[in-house]
């Protein structure tokens, strides 16, 4: 098949975001896997890795010295502070490949995800993950045991404000089977890439 006769796609930035606990994690992991062409953003944070997590892959870490300098100079398209620690949204990557015709995965909080939306108001698409209940998503963090109590109980009163907020995305998916959210989110993925002007 020649380039002109394959089917053309349109670069978007898609924003996924989560309450913790809900599973946003593994969904993008999944979608990067399933061999689309998605670029994806690894966040900028100062917190310390959690088991398994890797360097440069799953965030790129870095102290709190380094990260206040980089806001100095601009560096990130969206930061915020969540529970003590920071987390950035390097500019330059994002940008880069964007303007090189690149879609980009963000896995980033609420208050990141409508920073992106008023800097590209055209261009990118916000997915929200929903538990299946408050209940639910209290099981998930405790099973997680990677927070103390009262950590538990921040985050589940941060998860109830943030779904509050998430009635301002353009998608919503509950994710009770991970199967089922997965196919869901893939298919927001290649309906919004479709590039209508050349169907």
């Amino acid at each position: 098949m020649t380039r002109s006769a394959a089917k053309r796609h349109k670069a978007r930035i898609f924003v996924v975001s989560a309450p913790s606990g809900c599973g946003k994690t593994t969904l993008c992991d999944k979608l990067l896997a399933s061999g689309l062409d998605l670029v994806n953003s690894i966040s900028m944070t100062t917190r310390r890795p959690r088991p398994g997590e890797r360097k440069g892959i799953d965030y790129r870490f870095v102290s709190r010295s380094r990260f206040l300098a980089l806001v100095k100079k601009n560096a990130f398209l969206e930061h915020e502070e969540n529970f003590g620690n920071l987390y950035g949204t390097p500019a330059e990557f994002v940008k880069a490949r964007f303007a090189g015709g690149r879609s980009i995965l963000l896995s980033i909080d609420v208050k990141g995800a409508m920073k992106i939306r008023r800097a590209f108001p055209k261009n990118s698409v916000l997915i929200f993950i929903l538990p299946p209940s408050v209940k639910a998503l209290k099981t998930r963090l405790d099973l997680r045991k990677s927070d103390s109590p009262e950590d538990v109980k921040r985050r589940l009163a941060l998860a109830k404000r943030e779904m509050a907020l998430g009635r301002r995305y353009d998608y919503r998916i509950v994710n009770d089977k991970l199967d089922d959210a997965y196919r869901t989110l893939r298919k927001i993925v290649l309906k919004e890439s479709e590039d209508t002007e050349h169907a």
